[in-house]
């Protein structure tokens, strides 16, 4: 009579072929800690603050790609040795490209934080030279130059978008695209100074306006709104098109019924996107907009100030308390990154609510 016995699932992971689960993450923590003890031992003596982090961090990662790779050999394979040294470096990398951000965002909420109170969204910076003061008039200036701008955009980007994907053949449409992805390139400094020249040359030299700074973005948006929405369209299955010529329905009509409703939540996401793109503009805003320290709602007279440029602004010009003007500057540019993800939240929620819904049989 045989008996058998129950192996532990540990002993089994080890026995077929196969770390455990818990094992890269153990060889992970053991390689920190010999690298931790490696730099403790050459800074003894010394204070903490002279502790090598980023050597640690370093070192230790050097250690967990030799010893996983050494014992997945052993243990497994050399396929899945390479395997796990592979993974190990991928994730590196993204450790690697995500610190700075980590770091922007840890840095502004750090110092921005300070200056989120009811009086900075709710004051401008009228006779304000030291303490005090906000940034409604900014905020104001860049909501009605952001939309002004996408207000123009999105239109002239989509319908061009549709002629080069729907109509566009020959000279013409490769001309356009190649125009496009020229416009792509182009530094935000030049639309501005476009912008600028064109209404020197109507009115005068000098002159400041909202609307001039609108159009500097959305000569930066247009390009953007019409690359992203060409491959929206050009996804569209042709049979879909095909079907509604099928029933006699004409050209514009199966655009404007079949093709932009099966794309519209990819071509809002992009529309999103292209905001979220030009909302950060300074440079182009600082020739076309200009900047005043008071409210201004209208956006065809007078000079309006947007979040960047006032950032901007409040650092180069500190005024009587540079504290005080340094914080305003940081909270300002908080407020820009809150904006930007709400956007681009917004642009996911646009997306999902307007996807074409997918019903099973």
């Amino acid at each position: 009579m045989t008996t058998l016995t129950a192996t532990p699932a540990s002993t089994a992971s080890l026995t077929s072929g196969k770390l455990p689960k818990w094992a890269p993450w153990a060889l992970l923590a053991a390689s920190f800690a010999i690298s931790a003890a490696i730099f403790g031992v050459a800074a003894a003596g010394s204070s903490l603050a002279d502790f090598n982090i980023v050597g640690t961090a370093i070192v230790g990662i050097l250690l967990y790609m030799v010893i996983i790779t050494v014992i997945s050999s052993i243990a497994e394979s050399r396929r899945k040795a390479v395997d796990r040294l592979m993974t190990a470096l991928v994730a590196t990398a993204f450790l690697i490209a995500l610190l700075p951000l980590v770091s922007l965002l840890w840095t502004v909420v750090a110092n921005g934080i300070e200056r989120f109170d009811l009086e900075f969204f709710s004051y401008s910076m009228r006779n304000v030279v030291g303490d005090g003061g906000g940034i409604v008039h900014a905020i104001w200036g860049t909501v009605l130059i952001t939309l002004t701008a996408t207000i123009i955009s999105v239109p002239i980007g989509l319908m061009t978008s549709i002629y080069l994907v729907e109509y566009g053949r020959g000279k013409i449409a490769k001309a356009i695209t190649f125009f496009v992805d020229v416009m792509t390139g182009i530094p935000s400094i030049v639309a501005g100074l476009f912008i600028y020249a064109v209404f020197a040359l109507l009115f005068r030299p000098g002159i400041s306006m909202g609307i001039m700074g609108a159009l500097a973005l959305a000569v930066l948006m247009t390009p953007v709104v019409v690359r992203g929405s060409e491959e929206l369209l050009r996804i569209v299955p042709n049979e879909l098109r095909e079907a509604s010529y099928a029933l006699g329905v004409p050209k514009w009509l199966t655009i404007l019924k079949v093709v932009l409703p099966t794309s519209i939540a990819g071509i809002m996401t992009s529309v999103m996107l292209a905001i979220s793109r030009v909302i950060g503009e300074t440079a182009p805003l600082l020739l076309t907009a200009g900047f005043t320290q008071s409210l201004n709602t209208n956006i065809f007279s007078g000079q309006m100030m947007t979040l960047p440029v006032f950032a901007y602004n409040q650092y180069m010009n500190q005024g009587t308390n540079p504290d005080a003007s340094i914080a305003r500057a940081w909270a300002a540019a908080l407020t820009l990154i809150l904006i930007v993800m709400v956007l681009n939240l917004l642009a996911r929620l646009i997306a999902k609510l307007f996807a074409p819904k997918l019903t099973g049989r």
